[in-house]
């Protein structure tokens, strides 16, 4: 399992894995930190508004924008234009210190930051929207799940499909005991970021590039780097291809495997697995492989059976006996098969378009009654009524934070493939590797900390 070239291991993957109504008053009658009153806009700040960022936005548009930051304003600039009564920064920290009457921040900026902005936005006193993946590592994402729990914040994490009716329906379907108890999942995204973001600039994986183009105007690059290591400015890493960098990014696993995942870890009530392998493709110490296999098993759960969760990273999964080839088995996108004791049920990256399998077995099947409240509007749209209504969010970092660190430690694995580790929740270690246990966690440059 240590090497495999692309061909070969998918082969090797197939055979792994066939085993209600408010009170509006006003907001200083009721005080507190961290409440607005419903009948108030939000304050919201943006950070990192040139790509994702800016869709949020959009989605919160109907609150006062009142401050954008971003360390370059040149790709930022159609975001700006967008809301140009909205204050302009490049530090983060400046716009914390400054923008004082802030409720809300949106966090946007690429994974490695997540984090230190996170953190430095709770402890302002702000409810905060973070993009996925929560954070860079797993010891963050403890982190910060402990921080917020401590803040009583208003938290969510920017993963859409938690909002949508179809992965209620799912999980409805899976906890009334439509297939049965669950004993084995596939989940996958075949799409991959070879060559794009994998030294595009060079002719090796895992090579730097050696050119040294000038800054482009209006960045910051040290704000850019924040707490990774220092290295010379290049296009290989922004705006668009630093998730396949390891200083920056989570890869695939942090990307579509967030999504994919968030549904399997709803419905099965998963927690932290026991014991995690991996293969892949070959390593390097810059980017992530390009592919890979990672095999959780996770323990008993109240009346849930232990389940084998197989995830393909840059795979398809392989066809299963008796059941037919549907659209969502062949959809790069990505997607899920559960497998029951009473049949299967599939679904696409974000539970989209949930189906029981096989479909003559099914046929009629009476769906099972809503027992989870649906969300009006969008995933934003949802946080922001938390925040007026003083509730939990439905993807607050209580439940994101957990959800990161099982995909996070799937890249774990990927650094020490063909080992089985069994890792320690608690204390955030790997039993008998340490290897693997340095990966949990990583040095900040100088002038950087949690």
């Amino acid at each position: 399992m240590e090497k495999l070239d692309r061909r070969s291991f998918l082969g090797a993957g197939a055979g792994l894995a066939a085993a209600s109504a408010f009170t509006i008053v006003p907001r200083h009658v009721l005080g507190g930190a961290g409440f607005t009153a419903p009948s108030d806009k939000l304050n919201i700040a943006g950070i990192g508004v040139g790509g994702m960022g800016a869709h949020n936005l959009k989605a919160m548009s109907g609150e006062n924008i009142v401050a954008l930051c971003d360390v370059d304003h040149i790709y930022a600039a159609k975001t700006f234009a967008e809301y140009p009564q909205a204050r302009r920064y490049k530090d983060y920290r400046e716009l914390l210190d400054k923008e004082k009457d802030v409720d809300a921040v949106l966090i946007a900026t690429p994974d490695h930051t997540h984090a230190v902005i996170t953190l430095a936005a709770l402890r302002a006193g702000k409810h905060v929207y973070c993009q996925k993946p929560l954070t860079h590592t797993v010891f963050e994402a403890r982190k910060v799940a402990e921080e917020a729990a401590k803040s009583g914040l208003r938290t969510q994490m920017g993963i859409q499909g938690h909002s949508s009716d179809d992965m209620r329906k799912l999980c409805e379907w899976v906890w009334s005991g439509a297939i049965g108890p669950v004993r084995k999942v596939a989940a996958w995204s075949s799409i991959c970021y070879y060559p794009w973001g994998h030294a595009y600039w060079s002719s090796q994986l895992g090579v730097r590039p050696a050119e040294t183009p000038p800054l482009p105007e209006g960045m910051d690059w040290d704000l850019w780097i924040g707490p990774a290591p220092m290295r010379p400015y290049h296009p290989t890493y922004h705006p668009l291809t630093w998730r396949s960098w390891l200083d920056f990014g989570c890869s695939m696993m942090g990307d579509r495997g967030v999504h994919t995942l968030d549904v399997i870890f709803w419905a099965l009530k998963l927690g932290a697995p026991e014991t995690i392998e991996a293969s892949c493709t070959d390593l390097n110490d810059e980017t992530h492989p390009v592919a890979g296999l990672v095999r959780f098993n996770f323990p008993a759960r109240g009346d849930m059976p232990p389940v084998e969760l197989m995830w393909y990273d840059g795979l398809m999964p392989p066809g299963y006996p008796g059941i037919e080839n549907s659209r969502l088995l062949g959809e790069n996108e990505g997607g899920i098969l559960m497998e029951g004791d009473d049949g299967f049920l599939t679904a696409g990256i974000y539970a989209n378009s949930p189906m029981l399998l096989p479909q003559d077995k099914f046929k009629g099947t009476l769906p099972a009654p809503e027992s989870i409240p649906r969300i009006k509007g969008s995933h934003e749209e949802g946080w922001i009524a938390a925040i007026k209504e003083d509730r939990p969010a439905c993807a607050g970092f209580d439940y994101a934070g957990p959800l990161t660190e099982m995909c996070l430690l799937g890249n774990v694995a990927k650094r020490v493939p063909g080992v089985k580790l069994h890792w320690d929740a608690a204390s955030m270690t790997f039993k008998d590797n340490e290897k693997a246990t340095k990966f949990v966690h990583k040095a900040y440059r100088e002038g950087w900390t949690l």
